[in-house]
């Protein structure tokens, strides 16, 4: 399949519970919720892979303004992105692909410059648009950090050094690198349509008092396979690793990330980060960034990312670790056959790289379904095009 897998791997939403809220908190510092209010996060939650048309293109862009989160602070010094020469497409061509897409913000970086930025639906460069599950292959780059910091020796540690309180279950022996690579060998069920998959009973069901509840549903899962055996799509252990980084380093995710790539890296714009009942970030989904951040993002992995991860982790991340039919997976990026490898989020999420020629593409949209095979083909087409148009 090629090329073609990159646009049909399917990006899944790792809804949490979520409280609607009028402003986002100040504090960085989890604060869980009551029983009451945490029943109506579930509802809420569940209710955004059924929002009208109207309600994402008004939503995507304001979650700030309806859920609760923590603040991801930029720093004071940005990173430019300079001006490069306009790429050789027809505007009606571009305006053709963001109208049919539901586009609200598209860029193109080559060599780290600007050869084209669009938005549309009333988004622009000082807006925020939610990720959905491009925030995984974020949170991965947070495991890289704590590896350099010494929070955590090496990712072929057993998680349950990290969580013990996962021990005496299916993720005995499981690997970090296991949980990034989805290949823990753990029993998961990410089907959406399906009220009794993990990933809806997961934030359904009560967590015990003083229980974190991903590793309070987490642990209670079999294994069906060797670790490392098998790729299986979980939400739920990119939650897991949001866990571990927390209790590695001590700290909340929006701060980490906050003092390990947006401040050092010079991302231009606080993001916002949606947290759970507990008060934690949903490492597995919605984070809240402006369009150029996200190709700041795909640029960071191209530079290597150096003082902020180790040498050569992104080298292994953005690489095939494990392979499915059409595809393959790294440490929370999807790789493809020709070298490109991206994050993807459902609604049409994604932030493309192609190494070869040092080349970024984003797209925040509002497609009308969370995923769509002809949507898939006509953004393959429209970035098949990009490419093309770069390389003259």
């Amino acid at each position: 399949m090629g090329k073609r897998a990159i646009w049909l791997a399917a990006g899944a939403l790792a809804l949490s519970a979520c409280m609607p809220r009028t402003e986002p908190p100040a504090a960085a510092s989890p604060a869980a919720i009551s029983a009451e209010e945490s029943a109506r996060l579930r509802q809420v939650g569940a209710a955004i892979l059924f929002w009208s048309q109207e309600e994402r293109e008004r939503n995507f862009p304001a979650m700030e303004k309806i859920f609760p989160g923590h603040v991801v602070k930029a720093g004071d010094k940005v990173r430019a992105l300079p001006k490069g020469a306009p790429l050789p497409l027809a505007e009606a061509e571009i305006d053709a692909f963001m109208a049919a897409q539901k586009v609200a913000g598209l860029i193109v970086l080559q060599d780290g410059k600007v050869r084209l930025e669009r938005y549309a639906m009333g988004y622009g460069p000082e807006g925020r648009w939610t990720s959905f599950s491009v925030a995984k292959s974020v949170t991965s780059t947070l495991v890289g950090a704590a590896i350099r910091d010494g929070f955590i020796k090496s990712i072929d540690d057993p998680v349950t050094r990290y969580i013990p309180d996962l021990g005496g279950a299916g993720y005995d022996g499981v690997t970090i690198r296991q949980l990034l690579t989805m290949t823990s060998g753990v029993r998961w069920n990410e089907d959406y349509t399906d009220p009794n998959s993990d990933v809806a009973r997961m934030f359904a069901e009560p967590v015990p008092e003083g229980q974190d509840p991903t590793v309070a549903y987490m642990r209670k899962l079999p294994r069906v396979d060797a670790p490392g055996s098998k790729f299986v799509y979980k939400t739920g252990e990119t939650n897991l690793i949001g866990v571990l980084v927390r209790r590695a380093t001590g700290k909340t995710l929006a701060a980490y990330l906050s003092e390990k790539v947006w401040r050092r890296y010079g991302m231009e714009r606080d993001a916002f980060w949606m947290i759970d009942q507990t008060g934690a970030e949903v490492s597995g989904c919605c984070l809240s960034v402006s369009l150029r951040d996200y190709a700041r993002i795909g640029q960071l992995t191209l530079d290597g990312g150096k003082g902020i991860v180790p040498d050569g982790w992104f080298a292994e991340a953005t690489k095939t670790q494990t392979t499915f039919p059409g595809g393959g997976y790294g440490y929370q990026w999807w790789t493809i056959p020709g070298g490109y490898y991206a994050a993807q989020g459902i609604f049409g999420q994604v932030i493309l790289v192609d190494p070869a020629s040092k080349l970024v593409m984003v797209t925040s949209s509002a497609w009308p379904k969370a995923t769509d095979r002809d949507l898939s083909q006509q953004r393959l087409a429209f970035a098949m095009t990009v490419l093309a148009a770069a390389k003259r």
